[in-house]
């Protein structure tokens, strides 16, 4: 792959993308002596990639044992206290070398919790380009019904197999387009935190998100038609703004006012008990309410109180950032492109939810976004 930092290298050993990728999984194995994985999987993951796997390995001697994660009541796999004892519980003490996560967001954000207080490396094999957090070093789970992103690892290497990710569903290669679209909102989150409130900044990763993003609009015609060339182009900006976030040590190159829409809108999906969307349709959506208050708060001077006072002293410098920010229906029409939901009504979101989540999503996360200086004003 091109565009990744070697400075990556000392945590992540090796990353495959390519056809048949998944076949290089076994020898990696070997290579580390690792003969006692155990292989996360869930019904539908494990058919896309699992059980293929799974006769890979046996094929050369390792002998994986398989965890099958068990949905919730709504018919979710979510990443809350349950499920990770689940997988503690299948652990096998003093044998399982190594943790396999075969799927997409949920699944990796358990394994890589686990390998974190297990400290057994884990290695990721992607089923859908859905997610930017293949690379993470937090894990976002869903704590007594709170989302909170807690300190994790990334995976020693990851085996992306392009003959997979193409055979994805439309709707998850919309969310991982969705993932990478709401970077629009999260870059301008971050420069708009650093400019205000004094929190860290680096240039330099910045360059990598916006690459990676710059990339997906590019190729958006080729990512909704699922060629080759367009689902390789979404998985490498997916893993490249994980590796930022990885550099960076944070996740404000990839996370911003969009990204705490979206966990709000999560959470009163749990508590209704209702099924959940995927994050990145989610993130999708939340990009365009959030470009729509944006652009009215600075073009238009409509704010929900009084003008922030960050607007009164870098005025100048915001309305810039914000004009590079694409309109609400600019970003809505990328996302019908690749055939993913353009609104909130088709995520569920009524006028009550949305109204609520504007004015209080802020409180989940300790960044200074524009969202929190408009609500705190």
């Amino acid at each position: 792959m091109s565009g990744i930092s070697e400075e990556t290298a000392t945590a992540i050993k090796q990353i495959s993308l390519r056809r048949g990728a998944i076949r290089e999984v076994p020898g990696y194995l070997l290579e580390r002596n690792y003969l006692k994985p155990l292989m996360v999987a869930d019904k539908n993951t494990y058919e896309a990639a699992g059980e293929l796997l799974s006769d890979h390995l046996s094929q050369s001697g390792v002998q994986a044992k398989i965890k099958l994660l068990t949905p919730n009541t709504a018919g979710d796999y979510a990443a809350d206290e349950q499920t990770i004892v689940e997988v503690l519980q299948s652990l096998e003490p003093d044998q399982t070398d190594c943790l396999i996560a075969v799927g997409s967001g949920t699944i990796h954000d358990i394994v890589r919790f686990v390998s974190h207080k297990t400290r057994i490396p884990f290695v990721s094999v992607p089923t859908a380009p859905s997610v930017d957090g293949f690379t993470s070093s937090g894990a976002p789970l869903i704590l007594r019904g709170v989302k909170t992103t807690v300190a994790a690892v990334p995976p020693t290497a990851i085996f992306a197999d392009l003959d997979i990710l193409m055979n994805a569903p439309q709707p998850l290669i919309a969310a991982g387009f969705g993932d990478m679209l709401g970077k629009y909102t999260s870059l301008f989150d971050w420069k708009f935190s650093h400019l205000t409130a004094g929190e860290p900044y680096d240039e330099q990763v910045a360059a990598i998100t916006e690459r990676a993003l710059k990339s997906c609009v590019d190729h958006v015609e080729q990512i909704g038609s699922r060629t080759e060339a367009g689902i390789h182009t979404l998985m490498t900006a997916l893993i490249e703004s994980g590796i930022a976030m990885l550099l960076f040590g944070q996740s404000h190159p990839a996370s911003g006012a969009e990204h705490h829409l979206s966990h709000y809108w999560e959470m009163e999906y749990l508590r209704r008990g209702s099924r959940a969307h995927l994050h990145g349709a989610k993130v999708g959506v939340a990009c365009a309410e959030i470009s729509r208050l944006y652009h009215n708060a600075v073009d238009q001077g409509v704010y929900p109180g009084s003008e922030p006072e960050e607007l009164k002293k870098f005025g100048a410098q915001i309305r810039k950032w914000v004009d590079d920010i694409p309109s609400e229906s600019e970003i809505r029409q990328l996302l019908n492109t690749v055939h993913g939901p353009v609104s909130r009504v088709e995520l569920g979101i009524d006028d009550q939810l949305l109204e609520r989540s504007l004015n209080e999503a802020h409180k989940l996360r300790p960044r200074h976004t524009l969202l929190r200086a408009l609500n705190e004003a």
